[in-house]
């Protein structure tokens, strides 16, 4: 079967490969095998995903000398997804797909975790679960937007330690009213896609918890709201109904978050390849890095390049693709 007979829509693929169980990609065609490869991963979605794609990457795959097995489609939170299972896992394919340009996520992994067993879920808060900064939010009210925005950015792309940003622009707002966190609080625009993830994930029994380098005011309303199993993020001291431009005690830093993400799966007793780690800041890399599973969203070049898994062309329904993409190797053509 020549990949160039593919239908454009996935949707009317099934009807034409069902005279095999499986296939496997070769350079321009489709050839029916038994034996399913699943040595590493690779997931494809987006609302633009097609036969073009699959003929873009087979390739790709054939320059690397890798065997792919392609899966029936599926549609996942509104998303097409095609997951392909490869023989091996290759760091020069993922080097080679991160360079491309591609008006859909793709990401090459050796491993998925799935929503069929226990798992975690840690994600930063800031520019991930919500699409502000709060800390950028709260300087603009007191008077120092620019200032502490600045600083915001240049925290984020690695270029100052966290922990010394955070207390400098903090200390920007020393004497702004305290009331100015319920104004950030009322107006906090969720990432599309929490809700629909959250409840995704605590309907498939996993647990949910924000790491964060933000407040806890704020953290805490996601908490309430969400129903989130853990919180940890920043508390900023407060005097006379003033912020005091301090934060009190240990501050929620890149190291503490990985800490959390292993602590947290102590406590739950989840195995660490059922561990996930989002975030969109050079701070949550040591997170993601411990992670079973590192997920970049929206993120900075920096840790786009180190992350196993981007999303450049979707909000947090894309994570939702990622989990439960592992589901689609157990569909067979034949089946359909």
């Amino acid at each position: 079967m020549l990949l160039s007979r593919l239908p454009p829509l996935l949707s009317d693929w099934p009807a034409l490969l069902s005279g095999a169980p499986c296939w496997q990609l070769n350079v321009d065609a489709l050839q029916p095998t038994e034996t399913p490869q699943a040595g590493g991963w690779l997931v494809l979605f987006g609302k633009e995903l097609g036969a073009s794609h699959l003929a873009r990457l087979s390739p790709l795959l054939a320059a690397q000398g890798l065997a792919a097995t392609l899966y029936p489609p599926t549609e996942v939170a509104g998303v097409p997804l095609l997951l392909l299972g490869c023989d091996r896992f290759s760091p020069e394919l993922v080097a080679e797909l991160k360079g491309g340009e591609w008006e859909i996520d793709l990401c090459h992994l050796p491993a998925l975790p799935t929503l069929s067993e226990p798992g975690l879920l840690v994600m930063d808060m800031d520019s991930t679960a919500i699409r502000i900064e709060c800390i950028d939010e709260i300087a603009r009210l007191a008077g120092v937007g620019e200032q502490v925005a600045a600083v915001t950015a240049a925290a984020m792309q690695g270029k100052l330690q966290f922990s010394d940003s955070l207390r400098n622009r903090v200390a920007l707002l020393a004497g702004a009213p305290v009331t100015i966190l319920d104004q950030v609080a009322a107006n906090m625009p969720w990432m599309p896609g929490l809700q629909l993830l959250v409840d995704t994930l605590k309907g498939a029994g996993w647990k949910v918890a924000i790491a964060s380098g933000g407040f806890t005011r704020f953290a805490g309303e996601l908490q309430q709201a969400l129903g989130l199993d853990a919180i940890f993020a920043n508390e900023l001291a407060v005097e006379g109904g003033q912020l005091t431009g301090e934060v009190s005690g240990r501050i929620v830093d890149a190291s503490v978050k990985a800490e959390v993400l292993l602590q947290l799966a102590q406590e739950y007793g989840i195995a660490a390849a059922q561990t996930v780690a989002i975030g969109d800041g050079a701070n949550d890399l040591k997170m993601m890095g411990v992670a079973g599973l590192g997920i970049a969203i929206h993120a900075k070049p920096l840790v786009r390049a180190q992350a196993a898994a981007t999303l450049n062309h979707h909000d947090l329904e894309g994570v939702i693709c990622l989990l439960a993409a592992r589901a689609c190797s157990e569909r067979r053509w034949d089946q359909h």
